[in-house]
């Protein structure tokens, strides 16, 4: 769970860095969305989603070779448990830190301010893309590893 975590810290980073930002104007003590129709917001979750969703699969994967014998209900939820806190830290990496280039490109009003937002999530229930994508590869290998073991694949014994 602790290698989980630590990855979880590093896809925040990756998401941080691959993650375009919303360009908010300053107009007074407030910040207001500069360009109403950008899709900075939409692609910070999407980004969220394919960096966590992937190193789920992966996670996943590599569980799966470790414990294919025995302790697989721990392992499944250790992948859980553990993709649900790597995807809650990833979030709290990559809204915290910001890395790689912030360009805001947005036609505010003449004479104010445009500055990039801080990344952040809309769809929270993208959240949820590590564990699932982590449970999911973890039941479909099993699933197939024992239908090819089972004695039940070939009832007659031919």
């Amino acid at each position: 769970m602790l290698i989980l975590a630590a990855l979880g810290v590093l896809a925040g980073l990756l998401w941080s860095h691959l993650s375009p930002r919303a360009p908010y104007t300053v107009a007074g003590t407030e910040t207001v969305l500069a360009d109403p129709s950008t899709q900075a917001l939409i692609a910070a979750d999407g980004w969220f989603a394919v960096v966590t969703g992937g190193l789920g699969l992966a996670s996943g994967l590599a569980v799966w070779l470790l414990n294919r014998r025995e302790g697989q209900l721990e392992a499944l939820l250790g992948l859980c448990v553990g993709g649900a806190l790597a995807a809650f830290l990833a979030y709290w990496a990559g809204s915290t830190f910001t890395l790689g280039v912030v360009t805001v490109e947005a036609a505010a009003q003449p004479g104010l301010k445009v500055v990039p937002g801080s990344l952040d999530l809309t769809a929270r229930g993208v959240l949820v893309s590590w564990p699932l994508a982590a449970v999911f590869v973890f039941g479909l290998l099993e699933g197939l590893h024992g239908y090819r073991e089972s004695p039940l694949r070939n009832p007659m014994g031919l």
